[in-house]
């Protein structure tokens, strides 16, 4: 068995998978319940000043993703710091308590849960281009504590921009993605929105967020030292291990937490731990930054390619001949590519569920997932 502990900020993790500040860690009883899954630590669904009034209906599942009008802990301050925090230390598991969202309002309750807390992540769900509210936020934590503080950042085009300047305002890590949005679902039958927001609006997560995730995690870990907390669309292990490819070191879920149950949390371990062994790696920290390091090597030797077909592992179904708009692809007998007039776009490899396409410029650890 492959070696998924890890240490952050000194921090010691059984394994890098935990919830995300959200329902599924709304109190402490579920708080207990991720630890009792298999999570590796626990986030505290973020709290304020006062309780959130939380519209309603506030979650639903939407095509590829799921969609949220969530906010804040609608539990007051004295309630979490009466019950829920204490049963949330009782797991044992390090505790990373979310705060919201001022400077002002951090600084008031920083001081309050400094008794309970093994790290804070502070979310701003801040996606203006001025960065002195989130630096603002992070300065009054930091006076405030003296453990580490991490920093949730939005989806940004300029997300390594704001990943430095986090990190030389004393960061200690970053959590990177917030939900996506707003965004809009209609309910066909009503014709009304399917979040109750005054405007109908809500905010996107689950699984058709994870290539933005990806993304900024990747930009971000390839341009700062401190270490980033991958969060936004992982549904299983190699979801998991794509994170931590791109350079996260841990793994937070939400949404399939919700979906799922909290047992999804040392499913998606086993299935880390099953991908780790099944290609060879000892440990996560093997495969940590593992596409930023191979990225420099595989733009330098670059040159298009025809994907090779393991002719055992195809089933003939026709989805990659379907969706091949240059027409190299058929079936007579077995399946064949024309290289003349192959591409090498690839979207046949990730079409494959079937595993038996891929891209010989492409290592294992590089190819599409299938599934």
């Amino acid at each position: 068995m492959a070696n998924v502990s890890t240490t952050i900020c000194g921090i010691p993790f059984s394994n890098p998978v935990m919830p995300a500040a959200g329902p599924t860690s709304k109190d402490g009883a579920m708080c207990q319940a991720a630890a009792a899954g298999g999570a590796g630590a626990i986030v505290t669904k973020t709290i304020s000043v006062e309780p959130a009034a939380v519209p309603r209906p506030c979650m639903a599942e939407v095509k590829g993703g799921f969609l949220n009008t969530e906010l804040w802990s609608e539990l007051s301050k004295e309630q979490w710091l009466e019950t829920e925090y204490k049963l949330a230390k009782d797991t044992g598991l390090p505790l990373i308590i979310g705060l919201g969202y001022t400077a002002e309002q951090i600084a008031e309750l920083a001081p309050l849960v400094k008794p309970y807390a093994d790290a804070l992540e502070l979310s701003t769900h801040y996606i203006g281009k001025d960065l002195s509210p989130i630096i603002n936020a992070l300065t009054a934590a930091k006076k405030a504590v003296d453990v580490p503080v991490f920093m949730k950042m939005s989806p940004h085009p300029n997300i390594q921009e704001i990943a430095l300047a986090m990190e030389a305002a004393g960061a200690d890590g970053l959590v990177m993605i917030n939900s996506f949005g707003p965004c809009m679902s209609i309910d066909l039958d009503s014709g009304l929105p399917l979040m109750g927001s005054k405007s109908g609006y809500g905010w996107l997560s689950g699984a058709a967020i994870k290539p933005l995730a990806i993304r900024c995690i990747y930009d971000a870990a390839s341009v700062v030292k401190i270490p980033i907390l991958g969060v936004g669309g992982v549904t299983n292990g190699r979801d998991a291990a794509e994170m931590l490819m791109a350079g996260a070191s841990a793994i937070q879920v939400c949404t399939e937490g919700i979906l799922r149950g909290p047992n999804v949390y040392g499913k998606i371990v086993s299935e880390l731990n099953q991908f780790l062994d099944s290609q060879g790696y000892a440990s996560i920290e093997d495969i940590k930054g593992l596409t930023i390091r191979k990225m420099k090597e595989w733009e330098a030797n670059f040159t298009p390619a025809v994907p090779e077909v393991e002719q055992k592992k195809c089933k003939m179904c026709g989805a990659c001949e379907a969706s091949c708009v240059y027409g190299a692809i058929s079936r007579s007998g077995q399946l064949q590519i024309d290289g003349d007039k192959c591409f090498g776009c690839s979207l046949c490899v990730s079409r494959c569920r079937f595993n038996a396409l891929r891209m010989p410029a492409l290592s294992q650890s590089q190819e599409g997932y299938h599934g």
